[in-house]
């Protein structure tokens, strides 16, 4: 039940991005089961989740949204003391990098 109600409260975050609640739980699922890098800094105190690049650029926008509201909350990761902080990869890179 905490579950589902962590995935509405996130769902109703999304929905100045999505225009329907199930845009914004089909976003989640896809936020699941997309790869992450998992980035402790002890030195900071952070544990940071860099999601990598969703389905389309609409998806990465709404998820970056999500990441703002989420490290608004400064919880820490259960069992440490480190504030977890989310980010996508991309924004890692500046805009204008060419690979």
């Amino acid at each position: 039940m905490i579950a589902y109600r962590a995935e509405t409260a996130m769902a109703l975050l999304l929905r100045t991005e999505l225009a329907r609640t199930d845009d914004a739980r089909a976003l989640l699922r896809e936020i699941y089961r997309s790869p992450a890098d998992l980035l402790p800094d002890p030195a900071q105190g952070t544990l940071t989740v860099a999601l990598h690049h969703l389905a389309s650029a609409r998806s990465d926008q709404a998820a970056r949204v999500l990441a703002e509201h989420l490290n608004q909350c400064e919880a820490c990761y259960p069992g440490t003391n480190l504030r977890l902080r989310f980010k996508l990869v991309s924004d890692s890179f500046p805009r204008d990098q060419v690979f």
